[in-house]
């Protein structure tokens, strides 16, 4: 049966643009990572030139990943993300366990957390109410505007990013051009800076900063939901990743700039450091503000792209199906809600500390084969049905592959306990597979 104009264009104007998809990527990547981890690096490597070779290998690592996904992307343009690739490429029950994790964890644990540091700052600031209350009501309050429509939530995520964007420009510029006492830093490579990149202390740094750059496959969540996916994504995934890698480089000079290293090693609150360095005894407050501002369109970004996973899968698994229903606009309701609630299980117990523990080991995982599936789409000869070719291609995805290999390795050996807790996770997935496939059959 044909569609009509009128349907047709009512479901067009209910999707996203590659503003919108690209400002998701930014607010995902963009979270406390960045203003919290050169402390822990500082406190093993002493050298500016080799912390800042830090963000841009990290980058560089995500930004392989990118290139990789925007053909994924481009040849498979459905939400879900890494459960609609690798259930296409490889197996169901591979998507099945990316999904299961992404949608237990993957997204709500992030969320809890990025909400609780919102509560953190601002109360901080203004001591009104608790840190978990004021995470609460931010939660509550997001997951409220993705459920009006989904282009006024895409707007209300574009809006907050540009201005998240601009504040991140802002302090840039400042630290650039007003830190009172700049830091004299040697910027040119030497043979200690060579040495300390194959350290064991750089090892452990770069798992952190693969973390923070952590979110530049966001788009790929919703991909059903933007317009001309095909086209449209990979210029959005490579356009957010590419902007935060900028970011996060200029960020990082200026905390150097600002402040001496071995007043920024072991130290947690690195931006209220500098910001103070640079503002004044005032800064602290407005970094706390400027910190919490960004983690309200991380919050966001959040809530847009964890739920579509849940769709997808209900969409899949008649035993699901209850996530894939959505209301008149086209919103799925029951998934938003759902991952809104386990963030406030997580929020108000403990257990999340030591989920997280084990996240980017499991995104790494599954992000990893991801990348693979890029051999297999090229070796099944589809690769003339789609617009974008992996850039670099197969260099690129190997270095991906090769890195997040290294780092999956250096973990398993240096906590084993996560080891444990993933294969925990698994099993699980493994289980609740086989039950509701069983039960879907029948």
């Amino acid at each position: 049966m044909p569609v009509s104009p009128i349907a047709s264009a009512t479901e067009k104007n209910r999707k996203i643009g590659y503003l919108t998809a690209a400002a998701i990527v930014v607010a995902n990547m963009v979270g406390t990572g960045v203003f919290t981890s050169l402390g822990l690096q500082a406190a093993g490597i002493t050298e500016p030139l080799t912390l800042l070779l830090l963000w841009v290998i990290g980058g560089f690592i995500a930004l392989c990943g990118a290139f990789s996904y925007a053909e994924l992307g481009s040849a498979l343009p459905r939400s879900g993300g890494e459960y609609h690739y690798l259930s296409r490429l490889y197996h169901p029950m591979a998507g099945f366990l990316s999904g299961w994790f992404s949608a237990i964890v993957g997204f709500s644990a992030p969320m809890a957390i990025s909400a609780m540091a919102f509560g953190i700052y601002f109360h901080g600031v203004v001591p009104v109410l608790s840190p978990n209350l004021l995470a609460t009501i931010l939660i509550c309050s997001i997951t409220t505007v993705h459920l009006v429509e989904l282009r006024f939530g895409g707007r209300f995520q574009s809006a907050i990013t540009l201005l998240e964007i601009g504040l991140i420009v802002f302090f840039i510029l400042c630290g650039l051009l007003f830190t009172p006492s700049p830091v004299a830093m040697q910027l040119f490579p030497n043979a200690k800076n060579i040495s300390m990149i194959f350290s064991l202390p750089f090892a452990q740094s770069l798992v952190y900063v693969s973390y923070a750059y952590s979110g530049w496959n966001a788009a790929t969540y919703l991909a059903s939901e933007i317009r001309d996916a095909s086209s449209k994504l990979p210029k959005a995934i490579l356009t957010g990743t590419g902007l935060v890698i900028v970011l996060y480089v200029l960020l990082n000079y200026v905390f150097l700039r600002s402040t001496p290293i071995p007043a920024l090693a072991g130290k947690v609150e690195v931006g209220l450091v500098s910001s103070v360095n640079i503002f004044g005894p005032l800064g602290g407050k407005i970094m706390g503000l400027f910190i919490a501002l960004c983690l309200i369109s991380s919050v966001s970004s959040m809530v847009i792209a964890g739920p579509r996973i849940l769709k997808v899968m209900g969409e899949d698994y008649p035993r699901l199906a209850l996530f894939s229903r959505v209301n008149s606009r086209g919103i799925p309701l029951i998934a938003i809600i759902t991952q809104a609630g386990i963030a406030l299980v997580f929020l108000w117990t403990s257990t999340f500390e030591k989920v997280v523990t084990f996240t980017g080991f499991m995104l790494a995982l599954f992000s990893s084969m991801s990348v693979i599936g890029v051999f297999v789409l090229r070796r099944r000869k589809t690769s003339d049905h789609y617009s974008y070719k992996t850039t670099g291609y197969p260099v690129t995805p190997l270095i991906f592959i090769a890195l997040n290999a290294w780092m999956l390795f250096y973990l398993l050996k240096d906590r084993p306990a996560i080891s444990y807790a993933g294969l925990g996770v698994l099993v699980a997935g493994i289980i609740a597979y086989f039950l509701i496939k069983r039960r879907s059959t029948k």
